[in-house]
């Protein structure tokens, strides 16, 4: 969705994103088994934050570093997610990712969620990335394309769990931000207790 947030409201975004990484500093993950770290940094808003460490891939309710909850979930980024997300439930999660000129994201999945149901939402504040995404089987063709300031991304439905990355960041590319990018990434993380039921009562219904 280009243009999705207009300049009035990336500003609002961006003032909270900033309150929210004074709340919870920006931290930079490493891989777990090899303990290279990231080339971006990250934090968290939400009951649930995103977290990678040499103890693994997760969810988590603190920060790994202060210890303290997350911040809440920016109103604008909630707003997107009920407008965009098309699922019954809030999200849990607003990862933060903060790109700077040499950062990059390679091929992956997002997959340590419980419903693939729900969608994972994307908003991007500050300089254009080239965003490359695939199919959910790893290799084949993928495509390239420009997410610049404002701009809202959806994978949802067969594309949920679309191999995606940032292969590069474009400098120059901003108004807002002259020397970095946020991407923000809302989440559901767990199974709503309504589903879960549902599945429980199914599973029981068969079993008799």
């Amino acid at each position: 969705m280009p243009c999705y947030l207009d300049e009035a409201e990336q500003r609002a975004l961006l003032a909270d994103v900033e309150a929210a990484i004074a709340a919870a500093p920006l931290f930079q993950p490493c891989m777990p088994r090899t303990g290279k770290l990231f080339s971006v940094k990250m934090t968290n808003c939400g009951t649930l934050g995103w977290v990678s460490d040499r103890q693994g891939y997760r969810y988590q309710r603190t920060h790994p570093e202060t210890g303290k909850p997350w911040p809440p979930i920016p109103p604008l980024a909630l707003e997107a997610w009920a407008e965009l997300g098309r699922y019954p439930h809030p999200p849990e999660a607003c990862l933060v990712n903060v790109y700077d000129l040499g950062a990059r994201m390679g091929l992956h999945q997002d997959r340590d969620e419980e419903d693939f149901a729900a969608p994972v939402v994307s908003l991007s504040l500050g300089l254009t990335c080239i965003f490359r995404f695939g199919a959910a089987t790893r290799g084949g063709k993928t495509q390239s394309l420009e997410l610049a300031s404002g701009d809202a991304l959806v994978l949802g439905g067969p594309a949920r769990l679309a191999h995606h990355g940032v292969v590069r960041i474009l400098p120059g590319s901003s108004n807002l931000l002259a020397d970095r990018r946020f991407n923000l990434t809302l989440r559901r993380v767990t199974m709503p207790r309504s589903s879960a039921s549902q599945l429980n009562g199914a599973k029981t219904t068969r079993s008799k």
